[in-house]
């Protein structure tokens, strides 16, 4: 017979009670997909607005700073290595040190750092401190990661397969919003400017993000099972749904956060097949993305009588080299 939130099994004269659990899965399954999930995609959608600018922030910058500081190739190219090693160091630990301590404050934490830093480089006075403070800004970002496991965690199974990859419109949005702001302010204001107004996104993300609660899984892998109660029902409520009868019941994990997991029999081949096909995905897209700009070299490299036809906005000391600014159709 069931009463109230348990089952009690066997005959009159010996009742033996028996309580109804739940795990975290069967919580998000039960509660479904409301308000709160929407809330959930666009902050941590939005994530990816942050990341996408400041990786398509160096196309438009380079040219600049090539100017600028008359830089050669191999001096340009290294601000996106360094950036990229920042985002792979960091991306690393950030992965470690959210299974430890948690998802949302690695995200929360590591978007803040991004915002610092990447203010401090529209300060950056010579060229070795806007390489330092850009591969600080690409440890930041790598902190984005965590908004696409806290979404994974939080959306029922049956959305995941197209809720997941619709986040790429924020890409998108974050890839056009950073040309955009080249196109009318580095031309009269100058990147430094340009810089400082594309954290704008990212302050405004810190905010937002203290409405998202942290993993109900994580807490209850560090044994907060409490904790992932109050998110649930947290959840439960703003979706108008409840929670499965019974109690949460998960065992803690003892080791959390362990590169070893990733090569066990269990996840070896997966571990192995999902780190090429980023490496050949980012290969290929980093690769034609971040080289738009050279492939308009004419327009960027200092060159010995300018067209009178192209504004000149640098002229160096010697008098024979002259920096030609992207123009309209360059951004386009």
């Amino acid at each position: 017979h069931r009463i109230g939130n348990r089952l009690s099994v066997g005959t009159p004269e010996c009742v033996q009670v028996r309580y109804e659990k739940f795990t975290v899965e069967q919580a998000v399954e039960t509660i479904g997909f409301g308000r709160f999930h929407v809330l959930l995609f666009v902050i941590m959608g939005s994530a990816n607005i942050v990341e996408a600018m400041e990786i398509m922030l160096l196309a438009v910058v380079s040219p600049e700073i090539r100017c600028e500081w008359r830089l050669e190739d191999w001096q340009v190219a290294l601000v996106s290595t360094m950036v990229f090693v920042g985002f792979m160091v960091c991306g690393v630990l950030a992965g470690y040190i959210a299974d430890r301590y948690g998802r949302w404050k690695v995200g929360n934490d590591r978007f803040q750092l991004h915002a610092y830093f990447s203010l401090l480089t529209s300060f950056a006075p010579t060229y070795g401190w806007f390489i330092f403070l850009r591969s600080m800004v690409g440890c930041g970002v790598a902190g984005v990661s965590q908004g696409f496991v806290l979404k994974t965690e939080f959306i029922p199974a049956k959305y995941r397969a197209y809720l997941l990859p619709l986040g790429t419109i924020f890409w998108m949005t974050g890839s056009m919003l950073i040309i955009l702001l080249g196109m009318l302010v580095v031309p009269t204001m100058g990147w430094r400017w340009m810089i400082r107004l594309s954290i704008t996104p990212s302050i405004i993300l810190i905010f937002l993000f203290k409405f998202i609660p942290e993993s109900a899984r994580y807490n209850v892998s560090a044994g907060k099972v409490d904790a992932a109660v109050k998110t649930l029902q947290r959840i439960a409520r703003m979706n108008r749904a409840s929670l499965p009868p019974g109690r949460l019941v998960e065992p803690a994990l003892r080791e959390r956060g362990s590169w070893r997991i990733l090569f066990s029999p269990t996840f070896r081949r997966t571990s192995l097949l999902l780190w090429y096909s980023w490496f050949v995905a980012s290969f290929a897209y980093y690769g034609s993305v971040l080289s738009s700009s050279e492939l308009l070299e004419k327009n960027l490299l200092c060159v010995i009588n300018a067209d009178a036809e192209h504004q000149v906005k640098h002229r160096h000391e010697s008098g024979l080299c002259y920096c030609i600014p992207f123009g309209s159709s360059d951004y386009q």
